[in-house]
């Protein structure tokens, strides 16, 4: 018998399956808290909940489950990087990143990616599958549990598309912000998108609070096509129309991803034609030095570059902000330890249950 994915369900869903098993209402409001709230991993841990009904839900159910196989940790601030194996044996990446205003938690959305963005390792190999709703919780979740500290802030940007997978991201957001579970504020949550015209006007149209961000990375619809397979789809101008409806319908102000790769997109007429793209579209533009992938042969623009970059944009009247580069001595990219650990040899990684007893200490371990 094929379980049912337990975690995955929302208030009335579970409400619904409670009533199947003859069970009363409030019993749903239990198993609700036990896993959204207080991230219990096995049922058995429910302790509020009568024998017979966890032994029923042991059979029928199962948790999300995941484990972390690998974790990086950096030296210079901190940030860790997690390798965690799904039920399925696929892998995925998460990253925590300490801040003065909070720990945020970036995750992934799928394993692997069909985008096919030419400078990201999460694209590389292609897409596995979708990630369900539990298993974009399980990622917050199991990082708050192993470091026992709370995670205030989510950030839908890890390996795939969020709106290519648009019914289970909605999912998420609605559980992970509830106040019957880890209640984080939808303010404290950014989803970013490659540009799928349909879902950015979806999502608008649910008026949710959350921020998102557009990866843009280029100036005009031809720079876009040569580094975004997407492009070819959607023309940036259905793109950016999409975004100002996102604004009309939210009241939430955008945020523009535009990662800088040396000679492709770094010149001043760029930064000429990028202002005039976002001027009136009410975000503001994120500078992203490009991460290098060995696969790739894209450079980081100079520190120099980057800045000259920068003050062309604010001389023209944008609000610009260059990304704070975390974890730059560990495998930084989006995709890049995912794909460390897909071509090993031998795969010989061990679970990570003895994180939370504080052993992680090197800069990267094998757990």
């Amino acid at each position: 018998m094929e379980k049912t994915d337990i975690s995955s369900m929302d208030m009335e869903e579970l409400q619904n399956y409670m009533e199947l098993l003859g069970e009363k209402p409030f019993r749903a409001r239990q198993v609700y808290q036990w896993i959204h709230e207080k991230l219990a991993d096995r049922f058995e841990q429910m302790s509020s909940l009568p024998a017979a009904l966890r032994e029923t839900l042991d059979e029928q159910c199962f948790l999300s489950g995941m484990k972390a196989v690998d974790v990086q940790i950096s030296r210079l601030d901190g940030t860790r990087k997690y390798l965690f194996e799904l039920r399925d044996g696929n892998v995925i990446e998460s990253v925590l990143m300490r801040y003065h205003h909070g720990n945020s938690v970036c995750i992934s959305s799928q394993a692997g990616c069909r985008m096919g963005c030419r400078f990201c390792a999460s694209t590389i190999g292609g897409l596995k599958r979708n990630l369900t709703a539990s298993e974009m919780l399980g990622q917050v979740y199991r990082i708050q549990k192993l470091t026992g500290e709370r995670v205030s802030h989510v950030v839908v940007m890890g390996t795939g598309e969020p709106l290519d997978n648009y019914d289970q991201l909605l999912k998420f957001i609605r559980i992970i912000s509830s106040r019957q579970g880890l209640n984080i504020s939808q303010r404290n949550i950014t989803v970013s998108t490659c540009g799928i015209v349909p879902n950015i006007r979806r999502l608008a149209e649910e008026k949710l609070q959350i921020t998102l961000a557009l990866s843009l990375h280029a100036s005009s619809q031809d720079k876009r096509k040569q580094l975004m397979p997407v492009a070819n789809r959607y023309e940036l101008g259905e793109v950016l129309d999409a975004c100002r409806f996102y604004f009309q319908q939210t009241g939430r102000r955008l945020t523009f991803e535009y990662s800088l790769v040396a000679g492709v997109n770094d010149s001043g007429e760029d930064a000429r034609e990028l202002a005039e793209l976002v001027r009136d579209l009410h975000g503001h533009v994120n500078l992203i030095p490009v991460n290098p992938v060995k696969e790739r042969s894209f450079v980081q623009p100079s520190r120099q570059a980057v800045e000259a970059f920068k003050n062309k944009l604010e001389k023209n009247g944008i609000n610009v902000t260059i990304r704070r580069e975390m974890g730059r001595d560990i495998d930084g990219a989006c995709g890049q330890l995912r794909r460390s650990y897909l071509e090993s040899e031998s795969g010989s990684f061990k679970t990570s249950e003895h994180v939370s007893e504080g052993r992680t200490s090197e800069r990267k371990e094998k757990l």
